[in-house]
């Protein structure tokens, strides 16, 4: 695994991809994908400059964290249940997979019991796949009003997961009907959304022309996980 190699091979696309789309590259972050990594693999992407990790799943994320540097942000990609709300609160910077009011609700108690505001982006499940958590778009649109009355959360955009596809232009359809909800949630709230969520290590360059602000690599930054 050599991590400086591959992430090298993913700025240059990630440069490129931007180019096309007639964008800077400053507008896109990577959200490295450390779910199954060690905290010495993290520690050394952070010596790469990387300063942003995502993690899936709570316990793991609990017991990384506090191995790694300080300087580094976390961010929540995976499913949250209700009953880690209280810990997600306390690690996180951002967390990608707000997907129901019940949700946004128990983490708008546990911001305000430790007296903080939370930024989160709203999953949404595009493509209606059974397997996949996230927001039906309609319901979404829906809900939207309601979700930003939380006063301790802060809604900065939109994530979502396209079906997996050996051809990433699949995933096009996807991303682009994330970015017009994007617009029109911003309708709704009376304010743009900042963030889209979207593409992963087989389809970022896609998302990238279609708009992701962030993207969650992986398996093309660490390579396939034991």
């Amino acid at each position: 695994m050599d991590v400086r190699a591959n992430l090298d091979r993913i700025r240059s696309k990630l440069a490129a991809a931007c180019e096309r789309a007639g964008r800077g590259i400053d507008t896109v972050t990577l959200v490295s994908v450390s779910k199954g990594q060690p905290p010495e693999t993290v520690r050394a992407a952070a010596e790469l400059g990387l300063t942003i990790f995502g993690e899936n799943r709570i316990q793991e994320a609990k017991a990384k964290i506090s191995l790694c540097p300080n300087r580094l942000r976390w961010h929540m990609i995976g499913h949250l249940q209700t009953n880690k709300c209280r810990e997600a609160v306390r690690l996180f910077d951002l967390i990608h997979s707000v997907d129901s009011l019940h949700l946004a609700a128990e983490l708008d108690r546990c911001a305000e019991r430790a007296a903080k505001t939370i930024r989160i982006l709203l999953e949404v499940n595009v493509a209606g796949e059974a397997s996949k958590y996230g927001y039906a778009p309609a319901q979404l649109l829906a809900e939207l009003p309601e979700l930003n009355r939380f006063r301790r959360l802060e809604i900065h955009g939109l994530m979502t997961m396209a079906p997996w596809s050996p051809d990433p232009e699949k995933a096009r359809p996807v991303f682009r009907r994330l970015r017009k909800l994007q617009a029109e949630c911003g309708s709704i709230l009376g304010a743009p959304l900042s963030e889209l969520s979207m593409g992963m290590s087989g389809d970022f360059e896609v998302a990238i022309e279609e708009g992701a602000t962030l993207v969650r690599l992986g398996t093309a930054l660490f390579g396939d996980r034991s």
